[in-house]
């Protein structure tokens, strides 16, 4: 372009003038072709993975809001279903600026350490319309869809821990509980786990989607939450059944649809293993709902709506950590098996040890995706039908790996989220006065009421 205007401005030279030019312009086009040959080669964004990823993205946001509000909402009596859906909206949304503010940084910041991905992202420093991020193959992605997708892996996370302590929360400890847990526990453990220096990626843990960083995290977080807290007003007396199943199921669906976006997208790229997990989320998901209705037949003699929406969450947890890497047959196994593991952690385990866990959080999150990421180990084998293992690697060592990844995260985040409470019950207290307890938290925290009589 420059050479043009230059020819063009001097077009009224003479032929001879223009002949003792021309080397000096030869020179410098040979000078410039590497340097073009360079921008040539720097890799561009495919547009169809930058629409496929912006489409994910929104598929997880659909997950929190409305999606979660509304499962966990129709699980509560209904003088707290505004409550839970306040709790899920405004830790959403305040993760979302935490996430851009230092969150990013925190996770993906570049940094070597296999714990912290440093301060080099703070506020999105040096993130651009041109700068990208690189996909599992050759290709990259624009890196805002990818800080995007991620904000809101961040952003729905401390919000699933709302379910276990939910009806007897203050609604500003809910939210400041969150902020620090992802300060101190999601962060730290999502750079382990997914950035190229973490601890847990070095080692060669497997986790597809986050069966470790979501759904492990989450549900330990929220047991660690519901015994700190306490039980209930009235637990085991008053009559605390689930106000509408039609809501929560609802709100089950909602997940289940965007939970597509959440699988596929963390492929990263429209390819075939986005694919491959599109399956896996229909199948598992689908044979862990059939499990659960059956195992409820056999136990109660009939099958529950709750248990089908409980055996809806289970499959998708249990498949998150497997998604791009198991089979289709062994997601349908993955998911037949997570059901009635679940469901004697919450029948027995639970009212053996009487811990209130409100909407069961760790019983289907944690315990679904302590299965979810040890089953990755073995459905992993080219043999059941998975993509494979890493050269060298075989399924005893892969799952040795898992079950390490499993164990690092547990301890994490257990001692941590452990001093989060107590820190946050020091600041400004954990639980409301029993007399806002029983009035309920709509009206006694927020001034409203989800229904009217």
């Amino acid at each position: 372009m420059q050479f043009s205007r230059v020819s063009t401005s001097f077009g009224r030279l003479s032929a001879a003038t223009a002949a003792l030019l021309s080397p000096v312009v030869a020179f410098a086009q040979d000078a410039a072709a590497p340097a073009a040959e360079a921008v040539a080669a720097a890799p561009v964004p495919d547009k169809g993975d930058t629409a496929f990823m912006f489409l994910c993205t929104i598929l997880v946001l659909f997950m929190l809001m409305p999606g979660l509000g509304l499962f966990y909402g129709g699980l509560v009596r209904a003088k707290n279903m505004l409550s839970v859906l306040m709790q899920c909206t405004v830790v959403g949304a305040s993760m979302m600026l935490v996430w851009v503010i230092y969150g990013y940084s925190f996770a993906f910041g570049g940094s070597e350490n296999a714990y912290f991905g440093g301060t080099a992202k703070l506020f999105l420093s040096g993130i651009t319309m041109d700068s990208t991020a690189a996909t599992f193959s050759d290709a990259v992605i624009p890196e805002y869809i990818f800080m995007l997708f991620q904000m809101t892996f961040a952003a729905l996370t401390p919000a699933l821990i709302v379910g276990a302590f939910a009806e007897r929360i203050k609604f500003s400890a809910a939210l400041l509980f969150c902020i620090l847990w992802a300060t101190f526990v999601y962060f730290p453990v999502a750079h382990m786990v997914w950035d190229a220096n973490g601890l847990l990626f070095a080692m060669g843990a497997l986790d597809f989607a986050g069966g470790t960083v979501v759904h492990i995290n989450a549900g330990v977080a929220g047991l660690i939450g519901a015994i700190m807290i306490g039980k209930r007003t009235g637990f085991g007396k008053d009559m605390m059944a689930p106000h509408s199943m039609t809501l929560t199921l609802v709100g089950a669906a909602m997940l289940w649809v965007g939970w597509f976006g959440f699988n596929a997208g963390s492929n990263l790229e429209a390819s075939g293993g986005a694919m491959l997990a599109t399956v896996n989320t229909f199948i598992a998901t689908a044979a862990a709902i059939v499990s659960w209705c059956i195992v409820e037949s056999f136990t109660r003699g009939k099958a529950s709506m709750l248990g089908a929406a409980s055996g809806m969450i289970a499959g998708l947890v249990a498949i998150t950590p497997a998604a791009g890497i198991a089979g289709p047959m062994g997601a349908i196994v993955m998911g037949l098996l997570v059901s009635p593991l679940c469901y004697f952690f919450i029948a027995v385990i639970k009212n053996k040890f009487g811990y209130d866990d409100t909407a069961d959080v760790f019983g289907v999150h944690g315990v679904g995706g302590f299965f979810g990421a040890l089953a990755t180990g073995i459905f992993a084998s080219s043999s059941l039908g998975g993509i494979g293992y890493a050269d060298g690697v075989t399924m005893g060592g892969q799952f040795m790996t898992q079950l390490t990844a499993v164990v690092i995260t547990i301890v994490w985040c257990g001692i941590v989220s452990a001093i989060l409470y107590k820190v946050v019950d020091v600041v400004v207290g954990l639980r409301v006065p029993v007399e806002a307890e029983r009035e309920g938290l709509d009206l006694a925290s927020h001034g409203e009421a989800a229904y009217h009589s």
